[in-house]
């Protein structure tokens, strides 16, 4: 029995320099379950690198754009939570700030084709907005500006690069002008204003050019009642109608009236001086064509103060032919009241006449 306690000694010192790492590993396991247990069964599923090893069912949301119902994940709208579908559908969503309808489906808003809406949806899954041939970039970027998505030149592919540069032109035209607006415009309306004015005419000149008039004889067309902004770079911004374009709409949206945007000729300097019969003379000037802006911030500009006169509806009968049928002779109105008609015989169990003798 000794020989056999000395072999199991044995054994055991060899299991025994074995199975301690083994009993340690399994201690981890066991560490290990027991924390998944602790997590609950939404962390207990994760691996390492945080994915999940049994995905989760994700929700799903019926939208409705233009009448064709379109059924997404909401999930793709919340990564972008700064364009109106990531607020529609992330904490703003808990708070019932955006609600279904009666068919718990969620109606955009009017004006945004389904065909549009498909490239928005695309956008969302890849990051890209791929506009197809035929579609229109201008619908394109005003969805987007209403979906607060970036438009340039990073998030939009498109075959046709004219209409695209188009947009992007727009967007630093508007850009530029607010600049010159606050540090140009806007300066010359208010010494308009604090002189009484209602309105305001702008010439911009260029850098190099100068006015010299004679003080004499001025040029009679009444620009010395206008604001004279020199800025060669305002100049050339003016020179592109698309840049008027945008301009004018961005006056709009700052309340202004009566906005007029172009080219005229300006007056610059005296050339020389003509003796007309009698002794009159004719001074001719130097003419250059500038742009110019004209606007007005009253709501009533042009409007007379006058008491209008209430039109008073005509008797005459305007259907020749059937005065011809049945001739009814006009009659004036205090001559009626005065006398009675002619040829008109007395009414039946009329009365007796007053004042009859």
């Amino acid at each position: 029995m000794k020989p056999t306690s000395q072999i199991s000694s044995t054994t055991g010192e060899i299991q025994g320099e074995h199975s301690e790492p083994d009993k340690a590993v399994k201690r981890q396991e066991d560490r290990r379950s027991a924390r998944g247990r602790c997590r609950g069964p939404e962390m207990s599923g994760q691996l390492d690198g945080g994915k999940d090893a049994t995905p989760a069912v994700h929700e799903r949301v019926t939208l409705v754009v233009d009448g064709t119902h379109f059924v997404v994940d909401p999930a793709a709208f919340t990564a972008h939570p700064d364009t109106m579908l990531g607020r529609m559908f992330g904490p703003a969503r808990q708070h019932n700030f955006t609600r279904p309808n009666g068919k718990g489906e969620y109606e955009l808003t009017e004006g945004i084709s389904a065909g549009i809406f498909r490239v928005i949806l695309d956008f969302y899954r890849t990051g890209v907005l791929r506009c197809p041939d035929g579609m229109s970039v201008a619908e394109l970027r005003d969805a987007c500006d209403y979906l607060c998505i970036n438009f340039d030149c990073s998030t939009v592919k498109c075959r046709d690069l004219s209409a695209l540069l188009h947009e992007l032109s727009n967007d630093g035209a508007r850009r530029q002008f607010e600049g010159f607006l606050d540090a140009l415009v806007v300066p010359a309306m208010v010494g308009c204003a604090q002189g009484g004015e209602r309105e305001c005419h702008i010439v911009v000149l260029t850098d190099d050019d100068t006015v010299d008039w004679d003080l004499e004889h001025p040029p009679p067309m009444g620009e010395e009642y206008s604001q004279i902004l020199y800025s060669t770079k305002l100049y050339r911004f003016f020179k592109y109608i698309e840049n008027r374009d945008v301009a004018k709409a961005l006056l709009k949206e700052r309340g202004l009236k009566n906005i007029r945007i172009g080219i005229e000729g300006y007056p610059t300097c005296k050339e020389k001086v003509k003796r007309r019969p009698g002794g009159r003379s004719e001074v001719i000037y130097n003419y250059v064509q500038r742009p110019f802006l004209q606007l007005s911030w009253e709501k009533e500009e042009g409007k007379s103060r006058h008491v209008d006169f209430q039109c008073v509806r005509s008797k005459s009968v305007p259907n020749l032919a059937s005065t011809a049928a049945t001739p009814t002779p006009q009659v004036d109105e205090l001559d009626r009241l005065n006398s009675p008609a002619p040829n008109a015989g007395p009414a039946p169990n009329a009365g007796p006449t007053p004042y009859e003798g």
